[in-house]
């Protein structure tokens, strides 16, 4: 993408001689997210131009390094988009999802879009062949529900609110279920996501266009309330929401990323003792407990998966999703 907008396809030469720690990657699937669309407008505040795109994928082993153990050539994988120093205190600490330099390939570094893809060793999450191309690309938005939902102390019998039906925030719900969740309702204001979510095993939705927020969580919850509220929407109605119906004592997970700084009423957080806590893309443990969870089916991507497009169409792909709306949740890519 040399600008907002404007994408072109270059023939490059092949990837080199490989590092003894490096593994040659052929992508296979490339799946489109919210920020890869920021990037298409020009409103993603820490991306340059020109950017090669993709940070979510599925690809086969081509090559291997001389002392690579963990993939062999045939094999499927993935690997996170990661590049940190590993020298900052949060890396240091093993926090390295929030490193003080922290740069996501295919924003601040290139990107996945293309045939051949080097990687090390140390990101490479392999996948087993029993999976698709499309569930192993639906790994990385996975892995930001495995890491949000680890964020909350216990999700055990716990009635827990899911704002926002995307990808993200449905890829959350299927977590907070599978960690041993109580009851979870997810909202949002699109009946397609909410169906998309019921396809998915979320049974209880609400679309806020058409249920007060209160009566929903009456419905859903009677007495007991909700004492788990994950925010993947971004935007403030959904987290002042949270904060003035949350149990006293409630954890509030921060996973949506803000156009604008919300108004929040902090004294209620003070005088509830409300815990609000930030969640950062995931950790290596994410991907893999994500692969665990695709490959034996307790989380479902397939109907999540709304169109493809060949690798020459990269730019229809963004204008179907402009003109799909609210009614378009993964868009892949094909190579």
């Amino acid at each position: 993408m040399t600008s907002p907008g404007k994408i072109e396809l270059r023939e490059v030469t092949s990837p080199g001689k490989l590092a003894p720690n490096e593994i040659l990657l052929k992508i296979k699937r490339i799946g489109v997210c919210g920020s890869d669309i920021h990037v298409y407008h020009g409103e993603h505040p820490f991306t340059p131009y020109p950017v090669v795109q993709g940070h979510e994928y599925s690809a086969t082993v081509e090559a291997v390094g001389s002392v690579v153990t963990k993939v062999n050539p045939g094999d499927y994988a993935t690997a996170r988009p990661q590049l940190v120093c590993g020298e900052c205190r949060p890396c240091r600490r093993g926090d390295y999802n929030v490193c003080e330099s922290l740069r996501v390939q295919g924003f601040q570094a290139p990107g996945c879009a293309q045939d051949y893809f080097v990687v090390p060793e140390e990101r490479i999450i392999p996948f087993p062949k029993k999976m698709t191309f499309e569930q192993g690309a639906m790994i990385e938005p996975a892995s930001v529900g495995a890491h949000s939902t680890s964020r909350v102390s216990d999700l055990k019998n716990k009635n827990v609110v899911v704002f926002g039906a995307g990808t993200i925030g449905n890829m959350v719900a299927q977590f907070v279920q599978a960690r041993g969740a109580k009851k979870v309702l997810i909202t949002d204001l699109s009946e397609f996501r909410l169906e998309k979510a019921k396809a998915c095993g979320i049974l209880n939705t609400s679309n806020a266009k058409n249920e007060e927020f209160p009566i929903a969580i009456k419905r859903v919850f009677g007495d007991e309330g909700f004492q788990v509220a994950i925010e993947a929407v971004g935007v403030e109605p959904t987290i002042t929401a949270a904060v003035k119906h949350i149990e006293k004592g409630g954890e509030i997970i921060i996973l949506g990323v803000f156009g604008f700084p919300p108004k929040i009423d902090l004294s209620v957080v003070c005088e509830h003792e409300i815990k609000l806590i930030g969640s950062m893309m995931y950790k290596h443990e994410d991907y893999k407990e994500a692969v665990k969870l695709i490959s034996t089916g307790k989380i479902k991507t397939e109907p999540l998966v709304t169109r493809h497009f060949p690798l020459e169409h990269y730019d229809e792909a963004y204008k179907f999703i402009d003109a799909q709306g609210e009614k378009t949740m993964k868009v892949m890519i094909d190579l």
